[in-house]
């Protein structure tokens, strides 16, 4: 079989290159459905967009890659595309856009848009290899084929999610052609410590989390193996192995300032009963131990300006991450460097396109990513489909 254009991975990028990388274009994929990752995202309604997505949002050795890409095919492009497909969403927090629906719509709205494009499911690739044109061995119901294409996109994504069958597949790829991969790690993932937590399970409340000079103030849930929700897991991208994180669990409240003013009015009630109206009731008794004893008023006011200090800058070091099987990007990838910023091709190869998670460019929890994805394959798209007419 000979084809324009072969797209390694039918998810969100690599559908998205498809739609607009003109005649002979195959998409190939080992799921047994085209966008598994779209579907479960977002609790099922596929979190698609973010209104405010900006190059500021993106973490990447080059920081100014994503700009090209981003600023030629924006959320107000994808949001069009969506409501042209009569797609019906709400903004649910932080600028984060979901199907009213179901992730689903998301997908047969790329399907759609894919027009004539073929797609070929339950299928794996081996034996890549160019000679002037890409070659590779496809492998589908026990039988292989071969396959010839002009065009070669890596859509394959990151190692996140490996029970869905990421494997890094385009770092190999990349690497066989002589392009840098850097070293890939999970990215929007729970941070762990030991069992530490367990006690509290379940309690949740807004915070400020800070890893390594970056700050979020979302909410930190406490969990059986260690801290998760949003601001953790916006916080463990830029968090590294051994490196303490800082927690303020009383975000925008002068805590020293209420605690001292307590010893007045309520000067007869226990430190952890005051606390209790600023944290939630299990965090205090969580914490009883390491608080001040008896009543508020006994206390000097520095004990409790040090209290509200250790409330407010909590220093933790996480003892690892709960790694790819549940971190929700990987970080790292295929080096922008090897890559054109606005064509997302090789440098060094002619054809080869590299496009979405698999590339070093990550964006922050709430849309970003899938942003990324359309507006990489976008760009990818336009620039084969304007190849192919030369």
């Amino acid at each position: 079989m000979q084809v324009n254009t072969l797209i390694l991975g039918a998810g969100a990028a690599g559908m998205m290159a498809a739609a607009h990388a003109g005649p002979g274009t195959l998409v190939i994929d080992h799921a047994k459905a085209p966008g598994e990752k779209i579907r479960i995202s977002g609790g099922g309604r596929c979190n698609f967009t973010n209104l405010y997505t900006g190059p500021e949002n993106f973490i990447s050795q080059n920081p100014h890659f994503a700009k090209s890409a981003l600023s030629r095919y924006t959320q107000w492009d994808f949001i069009e595309l969506v409501n042209k497909h009569r797609i019906a969403y709400h903004e649910k927090t932080l600028g984060q856009l979901f199907c009213d629906t179901s992730a689903k719509d998301i997908i047969a709205m790329l399907r759609a848009e894919m027009g004539q494009a073929q797609l070929m499911l339950q299928t794996s690739v081996s034996d890549v290899r160019h000679d002037g044109l890409f070659h590779a061995t496809l492998s589908r119901d026990g039988r292989r084929s071969p396959v010839s294409a002009r065009n070669l996109v890596l859509a394959t994504g990151g190692k996140s999610i490996p029970k869905m069958g990421a494997t890094g597949l385009a770092y190999q790829i990349a690497d066989q052609f002589g392009l840098n991969v850097i070293a890939p790690r999970p990215g929007l993932v729970p941070l762990t410590f030991g069992d530490r937590f367990k006690p509290i399970a379940g309690t949740a409340l807004p915070s400020d989390v800070t890893a390594n000079g970056t700050s979020f103030t979302e909410a930190t849930l406490f969990t059986h193996r260690g801290l998760s929700g949003p601001a953790i897991l916006q916080a463990s991208s830029y968090w590294r192995d051994g490196d303490p994180i800082t927690i303020n669990l009383a975000p925008g409240q002068d805590l020293a300032g209420t605690l001292i003013a307590a010893k007045k009015t309520d000067g007869r009630k226990a430190v952890a009963t005051v606390m209790s109206n600023h944290l939630p009731s299990r965090l205090v008794q969580f914490l009883a131990d390491a608080l001040p004893q008896g009543p508020i008023a006994e206390h000097a006011d520095q004990t409790l300006i040090d209290l509200a200090a250790g409330v407010q800058d909590w220093h933790l070091t996480p003892t690892g991450s709960e790694g790819y099987r549940t971190a929700e990007v990987t970080l790292g990838g295929i080096d922008t460097a090897a890559l054109d910023s606005r064509t997302m091709a090789a440098k060094s190869l002619p054809g080869l396109y590299v496009i979405g998670e698999a590339v070093d460019v990550t964006g922050w929890l709430g849309g970003y990513n899938f942003q990324w994805a359309w507006s990489s394959g976008w760009a990818a798209g336009q620039a084969i489909a304007a190849q192919s007419m030369t």
